[in-house]
């Protein structure tokens, strides 16, 4: 088991049909392993709070606007309030992407500076660019966005769109975003040797629903 990978993982269950007893487990790998976080949807953030109060080097991720970040910003900073409200200490939004790509950069930055404001202090925040529908341009542009609104960390993906973490995209937003601010790689990591090169290119967080098959050396079935 390599558990200096542990601390880089945000176990995930993000799937429609997850159940209460899919996050009960979750919880329990998380505390087992010692992971960075669970990721799951804002039904469930309340009862992940709850399984986790005991264990406070596990965060409590959750998703705002996802997976298509399309929602208007109001939406956006509704859900967050209402995630950190239940107890949730980390949140992963989606950009608009729209907005991105006809260049409306006012609209995607205030998009995501409400979302940073309305945590109150008390959850990072994490961008989804979803890498896979951009071009190498309109990636450096929304990560240069998401640091310029406030956020603490950029995303590759969200893994429910056309693909997931690349090294090279890694590379690119490590080096667009700087030292300081966090990068996650998230969609398709499913073992060790993936995910050890996704660190290498700058990665200090990994998104994967395979995070007991990556730390025990095996290869995860899905990415979420």
């Amino acid at each position: 088991m390599d558990q200096s990978i542990a601390r880089y993982i945000d176990h995930t269950a993000l799937k429609a049909d997850v159940c209460e007893k899919d996050i009960i487990q979750l919880c329990k790998e998380a505390k087992e392993y010692s992971f960075a976080s669970v990721c799951v949807n804002p039904t469930w953030v309340k009862l992940a709070a709850q399984l986790l109060q005991d264990a406070e080097d596990v965060k409590v991720c959750t998703v705002i606007g996802f997976p298509l970040g399309a929602n208007t910003t109001e939406v956006k900073a509704f859900e967050t309030k209402n995630a950190v409200e239940n107890g949730a200490t980390e949140v992963d939004m989606v950009i608009n992407v729209a907005a991105l790509k006809r260049k409306d950069n006012d609209l995607v930055e205030r998009d995501i500076r409400a979302v940073v404001h309305a945590t109150g202090g008390h959850a990072l925040t994490k961008v989804i660019i979803e890498t896979c529908l951009l071009s190498d341009e309109e990636k450096r542009r929304a990560c240069e966005l998401a640091v310029k609104a406030g956020a603490d960390f950029v995303k590759t993906s969200t893994g429910f769109s056309t693909g997931g973490a690349t090294v090279e995209d890694i590379q690119l937003m490590r080096q667009t975003v700087g030292p300081e601010k966090g990068v996650k790689a998230s969609g398709g990591v499913r073992d060790l040797e993936g995910a050890k090169k996704l660190i290498e290119a700058g990665a200090t967080r990994i998104g994967a629903s395979a995070g007991v098959a990556i730390v025990n050396g095996e290869k995860g079935e899905s990415a979420y």
